[in-house]
């Protein structure tokens, strides 16, 4: 299997520390990526998504006056976004429970964490491109399904998304050989 070819993509890097960007341009540019763009915070970043088509993505957490999870819910949720299904990549050396869960309810497609390696960006890449996720609305949220592998057996009282006439349709299909019903998601069952 060979690797896909990155040149066509427009990658833009928003990260506030001008050695981290040029870092991940440098892994990109390695990987074959030809066209980057960079940001030093949010406000630039939303200047240049709405300039130009952005194909993926790199944002870093903590930033000023914008930081990474206004930009992502900029992207996601305004009426004035070019494109919310662009895959974002959130680069962190804040990989806390907090902030990891604030910026899966914000819409963040991808996790990569401080200290990068090239392997590590270029595993990412693979999954925004070859395994990308479904878009949930529910609510105030709109992003990638967090959720990585869903449990079709599962049929307990708290699955959220299921009602209770649901589990009982499935749990009779499943013990007499029947066809699955499909399952409903919520945002909070995509992770």
């Amino acid at each position: 299997m060979s690797a896909p070819d990155l040149r066509p993509l427009t990658v833009l890097i928003i990260d506030d520390n001008a050695p981290m960007r040029a870092i991940i341009s440098t892994i990109l540019k390695s990987l074959g990526v030809r066209k980057i763009i960079e940001a030093s915070d949010g406000v630039e970043a939303l200047k240049a998504v709405t300039e130009r088509e952005v194909d993926i993505i790199f944002t870093d957490l903590m930033m000023q006056p914008v930081d990474g999870l206004a930009f992502i819910r900029w992207v996601r949720t305004s009426p004035a976004s070019s494109n919310p299904y662009t895959p974002i990549i959130m680069v962190t050396g804040h990989a806390t429970r907090a902030s990891l869960d604030e910026a899966r309810m914000a819409g963040v497609t991808e996790f990569l964490a401080k200290p990068l390696t090239a392997k590590g960006v270029l595993h990412r890449l693979n999954e925004v491109i070859n395994n990308p996720r479904d878009f949930v609305r529910a609510g105030a949220y709109f992003g990638p399904c967090r959720r990585r592998k869903i449990d079709h057996d599962y049929i307990g009282e708290e699955r959220r998304g299921m009602d209770p006439d649901k589990a009982a349709a499935k749990a009779y299909a499943d013990a007499f050989g029947q066809a699955d019903p499909e399952p409903v998601l919520a945002p909070e069952d995509c992770y």
